[in-house]
C-alpha cells in the first residue's frame, strides 16, 4: 500500500515561506556538516519569491551561505536579464543581497536560456553530472506547480515527459511546450523527472485558489501523469513533502491526510 503523501498545510503564502526556510535551514546545515556542502536547485515563477526574501529578511544565519550551490530546475529561453528569466528572479530577490552574506559568484549555476535550447541544456546537463554524479543529487530541489498540474518545466504533453521511461535517462533537456499557460508554444529548458526523483530532499510550495483543482486531482485522483506531470514525482530513496496554503488545498478535503502545522 502506498504511503499517502506529506502534506503541509498553512494558512497562507507567508506561513508555507516561513515553514520551508526553517526546513531548509536545517536541512542544509546537516548537509553542511555530512558532505560539505549543500547543492539546491531552486524553481521559478511567483510562489518561491516569498521564501527567498525570508531568508534574506533573516540574515546570515538563515542559511550556510558560503557552502550553498545553487542550480536551477528549469530555465525559459530568454536572456539573464529578461523579465520571464526565472535567474533573475533569483538574482533579484535571493543572490545579490546573499552576497552580503557570503554567497559568491561561483556558487550560482544558471541555465543559458539565451543561447541554443539544446546547447543550453546540454551545457546544464554536463555542468550538474561533473559536479553531482550520474544521476546529479540535490540535497533539496524546490519545486512548484501550474494549475495545469505541471512542475519545473514538465508540461502536460511534453516530449520531456518521456524521459520518465527511456534509458539511459537525460537529467536536463530542451523541451518543447505548447500551452496557454506559456501564450502559445515554446521551448523550456528543464530537468527531467529523473533528475528531480534523485534529490535527497524535493519539495513542493504551492500556493493560489487557481492551483486548487490540480493539486486535489495530483494527490488524490487517478495517475495521468501525461495530463498531471507533477505526479512524476516520487523521489526515491530521498523524500517529498508538499507545502501548501488553505486556498491551494481548498479541494483536497478528506482525500488526502491534512498532515496540518501550526
Amino acid at each position: 500500500m502506498a504511503r499517502p503523501p506529506d502534506v503541509r498545510r498553512f494558512a497562507d503564502l507567508d506561513a508555507l515561506s516561513q515553514a520551508a526556510a526553517d526546513e531548509l535551514a536545517a536541512i542544509a546545515h546537516a548537509a553542511v556538516a555530512e558532505r560539505g556542502i549543500c547543492t539546491i536547485a531552486l524553481s521559478g515563477g511567483s510562489t518561491p519569491r516569498r521564501l527567498f526574501q525570508v531568508l534574506i529578511q533573516r540574515g546570515a544565519g538563515a542559511l550556510p551561505w558560503r557552502d550553498i550551490d545553487l542550480w536551477w530546475g528549469d530555465e525559459r529561453t530568454v536572456p539573464p536579464d529578461h523579465a520571464d528569466s526565472n535567474y533573475r528572479m533569483a538574482r533579484e530577490a535571493l543572490i545579490e543581497p546573499a552576497a552580503a552574506f557570503g554567497l559568491g559568484a561561483s556558487q550560482v549555476h544558471r541555465i543559458a536560456g539565451e543561447i541554443d535550447p539544446a546547447a543550453a541544456a546540454a551545457a546544464c546537463e554536463r555542468a550538474l553530472v561533473a559536479a553531482l554524479g550520474a544521476p546529479p543529487v540535490f540535497d533539496v530541489v524546490l519545486l512548484g506547480m501550474g494549475p495545469d498540474g505541471h512542475t519545473a518545466s514538465l508540461f502536460p504533453g511534453s516530449p520531456a515527459l518521456g524521459q520518465a521511461e527511456e534509458q539511459p535517462a537525460r537529467w536536463v533537456v530542451a523541451n518543447p511546450v505548447t500551452s496557454p499557460l506559456v501564450h502559445g508554444a515554446t521551448t523550456r529548458i528543464t530537468l527531467t523527472a529523473p533528475a528531480i526523483n534523485a534529490g535527497r530532499h524535493v519539495r513542493f510550495l504551492v500556493a493560489g485558489a487557481d492551483k486548487a483543482a490540480a493539486l486535489a486531482h495530483v494527490l488524490g485522483g487517478p495517475r495521468e501523469p501525461t495530463r498531471y506531470p507533477a505526479q512524476l514525482i516520487a523521489p526515491s530513496p530521498g523524500d517529498l513533502a508538499w507545502y501548501v496554503d488553505a486556498a491551494a488545498a481548498a479541494s483536497l478535503g478528506a482525500t488526502v491526510p491534512p498532515g496540518d502545522r501550526p
